[in-house]
């Protein structure tokens, strides 16, 4: 079964906070303000439950600097 997985661009993030705030249960942010996943998979990606499928989309699409991306593995 395919599955999505978030991945973050961290040159491309300015620290914002807003995909924290759409997505608090996979993210959580670092004393900057940049966000990290909540299961430490940094290199890897945030595996996307199907119940956050939604929330993972609208975080992804409305990052200002398009550092998130959202593929399917």
């Amino acid at each position: 079964m395919p599955t999505d997985r978030l991945s973050i661009d961290w040159t491309a993030c300015a620290g914002r906070g807003h995909c924290i705030e759409l997505l608090p249960e996979l993210l959580t942010e670092d004393p900057w303000g940049y966000p990290l996943p909540r299961n430490g998979g940094a290199g890897r990606g945030v595996a996307v439950p199907a119940g956050l499928a939604g929330p993972a989309r609208r975080a992804a699409a409305s990052c200002p600097r398009l550092a998130l991306h959202l593929q399917r593995s």
